[in-house]
């Protein structure tokens, strides 16, 4: 087929297409489209129908195309600042219908007398008009479909189309196939140049869904190969030691808890002591519910590999939840001799100049800590297991940082954020994964309730009664990004309405601007009840326990993700006493409302999760900005998951019986990958 020399000018920059200067480049890359494979591979996100229907079978209100003759002459008038309309009639048989073109007064000069004409837009069948959106007289259409593609405003419809058009006639030809032969003919799926041409010009409906189809499949496979490949070098390249733990000083710990495991953490438990006896490095994600009991399971792994003489290192995202850990795990394994240290920015150098002393002599067990974890500064004696809480917090070199520090050595990653199956399944594709699905024994279930913004005098008469009986409250406001001043100004003018209303209690603002020191003695003044109401943005999400607090109040629900607000919700209830959360919303859509309705009667994780999933995809389950997660073109994993597992079995098939991916066939496979794994490390 084609060799690599050829396929060469398929990855060139997409200026080598004729009229493509330095500024539409930019404005492509803007869409992710940098070459012309990428260009090739680009694909519409819908159809419209472009055949016309007669005027009596048209809904009203129904997207259409009209083709008729223009019977009068056109005739723009303007109103408001550059605004417009373009208004001429048009006749279809023995009807006569007005087509009105908004702020379009160009093509005025496309329209006269006589001509016929076909345009396409949102029909009104009381008025017998059409609100018009394109011209498409001149269109040369092979079928009576056209392609809609994803834009921004850098790029136009139009122009992304000539390109598009441009590539398949000068480039389809050196297009080669990603999926096997054998798996193609097995699912029955289209070739890549098969793919191209008929996900940009379909002749019909029924050829636009085989080839969705076979794209859907294309895209999956490209993913799982991928990560079927990184899988393969790890067992190769990173064996692992096999840890022969102390199983008698394990009784001993299981002992002096000051309770019992539920059956969900002994189970996760005994799978991490196989893991860890075993002579392949353990990659296994932990997730759990907000408070399931994740850290005790971590404890129980950071104690067994110290038994067999290595040290763990445990990194989480934030101070707050670093100095909690530390706090938790030195009081149950001090008692057993273990020396336990903490590791942040805010460490003082004299101490920090210790601890990396202490860590590469190997007299300091396990450290818990944030980024600090990753310096060049830290060195350990013989690192055994790390472990990455809210491992989703983190990026990938930053997460390979701390595992480079060992030889090899076992990785557990913890998030309070359940994740669907279907988005492990893509996300952590490499790693096992256990679930701890149930709260530990005598927890009351929080009680969660929705209002609007007018109801909210019944919820400050609610806050009240909660601080009359001795207990705190959150109050909870989005600041989804740092830089957003106009979220940190409503955190500012909330925390003051509070304070006006609640003039007895001690109302105090905490935010993520603050430097880590004064987030630290606000937190330690929360936790020994010297602040009764804590007006706080989402920087208290992961992590913080305040048994006394047993309410919180959400404000702007809807602004948040449903697992967001799940993992804010799991702040309170941590005490013996009945917990109460309010989500305070004014949803702008029926999806809104719908969302409020699954977070106030759902307390399972999980399955808000895959509600999340479903209602806003999965490039957004973690709220704006998260790391890690793969954002697919054309497959979804919602709606397309068994074609997500076939692609997955057939991928580590392949990869099990030829794992560098030799011959001829696989050629074009490989540059893709390459060509992936390029943009990746840019």
């Amino acid at each position: 087929m084609n060799t690599q020399t050829e396929n060469k000018d398929l990855f060139a920059p997409v200026t080598a297409l004729k009229g493509v200067g330095t500024k539409t480049a930019e404005a492509l890359s803007s869409l992710g489209i940098n070459s012309i494979y990428d260009l090739l591979f680009y694909f519409p996100f819908r159809y419209d129908e472009l055949e016309p229907l007669p005027l009596d079978q048209i809904m009203d209100g129904q997207k259409v195309l009209l083709k008729g003759t223009v019977v009068t002459e056109p005739f723009v008038s303007r109103f408001g600042y550059k605004k417009s309309r373009l208004s001429f009639k048009i006749q279809i048989d023995h009807d006569i219908v007005m087509v009105n073109f908004f702020n379009q007064p160009w093509l005025k000069d496309k329209l006269e007398l006589g001509k016929d004409v076909a345009v396409y837009g949102k029909y009104n069948v009381a008025r017998q008009s059409l609100s018009a959106f394109k011209f498409i007289a001149e269109k040369k259409s092979d079928s009576g479909l056209a392609a809609i593609y994803p834009l921004n405003r850098h790029v136009r419809q139009k122009k992304l189309q000539e390109l598009i058009d441009q590539a398949i006639k000068e480039y389809l030809p050196q297009v080669d196939n990603v999926v096997p032969e054998d798996i193609r003919k097995k699912y029955r799926l289209e070739t890549d140049q098969a793919i191209v041409q008929d996900m940009h010009h379909p002749k019909n409906a029924a050829m636009a869904k085989v080839a969705k189809r076979s794209a859907i499949f294309r895209e999956f496979f490209l993913f799982q190969i991928q990560l079927a490949q990184m899988m393969s070098m790890r067992d190769d390249d990173a064996p692992g030691e096999a840890k022969k733990y102390d199983l008698a000083a394990i009784k001993e710990l299981i002992a002096k808890l000051p309770f019992e495991l539920s059956d969900d953490q002994k189970k996760v438990v005994n799978e991490i002591f196989a893991d860890l006896h075993s002579p392949r490095q353990m990659r296994r994600l932990l997730q759990g519910d907000v408070g399931a009991g994740k850290t005790v399971v971590a404890v129980f792994a950071i104690y067994a590999v110290i038994t067999a003489g290595y040290q763990a290192a445990l990194m989480v995202p934030t101070e707050i939840l670093a100095e909690q850990h530390f706090a938790k795990i030195d009081e149950l394994l001090r008692p057993l001799g273990v020396r336990v240290a903490l590791l942040t920015g805010d460490t003082k150098d004299l101490e920090k100049k210790e601890i990396y002393q202490e860590l590469a002599d190997g007299m300091i067990n396990v450290v818990i800590g944030t980024h600090a974890l990753i310096q060049d500064s830290v060195q350990f004696k013989n690192l055994g297991l790390a472990i990455i809480d809210e491992q989703h917090r983190f990026g990938v070199n930053q997460r390979n940082k701390l595992i480079s520090k060992g030889k090899n050595p076992d990785i557990l990653a913890m998030t309070a954020t359940p994740i669907p199956r279907t988005l492990a399944l893509t996300v952590y594709g490499e790693m096992a994964v256990s679930s701890i699905r149930h709260l530990p024994k005598g927890r009351k279930p929080i009680i969660s309730s929705w209002v609007t913004s007018n109801k909210l005098r019944d919820v400050l008469v609610q806050m009240q009664s909660q601080l009359d009986q001795g207990f705190q409250i959150y109050v909870v406001t989005p600041l989804i990004r740092e830089s957003e001043k106009s979220d940190l100004k409503n955190a500012e003018d909330l925390h003051a309405k509070l304070a006006r209303f609640f003039k007895k209690e001690n109302v105090v603002l905490l935010h993520g601007q603050m430097s880590g020191q004064e987030k630290n003695d606000i937190m330690d003044a929360f936790a020994n009840k010297k602040i009764d109401i804590l007006v706080t943005t989402s920087v208290i999400e992961v992590g913080v326990d305040v048994a006394n607090a047993n309410m919180m109040v959400i404000f702007n629900a809807e602004r948040f993700g449903l697992s967001q607000l799940h993992q804010l919700r799991g702040r309170i209830g941590r005490g013996k006493t009945q917990s109460y959360c309010v989500f305070v919303s004014d949803p702008p859509n029926e999806v809104g409302k719908q969302r409020m309705e699954i977070i106030t009667n759902t307390s399972d994780g999980f399955k808000l999760a895959e509600e999340d999933l479903k209602l806003r995809g999965e490039g957004d389950v973690f709220g704006k900005a998260q790391s890690g997660l793969p954002q697919f073109k054309v497959g979804d994993v919602v709606n397309d998951y068994n074609t997500l597992v076939t692609a997955q079995k057939e991928a580590r098939d392949l990869i099990k019986q030829n794992k560098d991916l030799t011959g001829k066939q696989y050629q074009f496979l490989k540059d893709v990958l390459k060509y992936n794994k390029e943009l990746q490390n840019d």
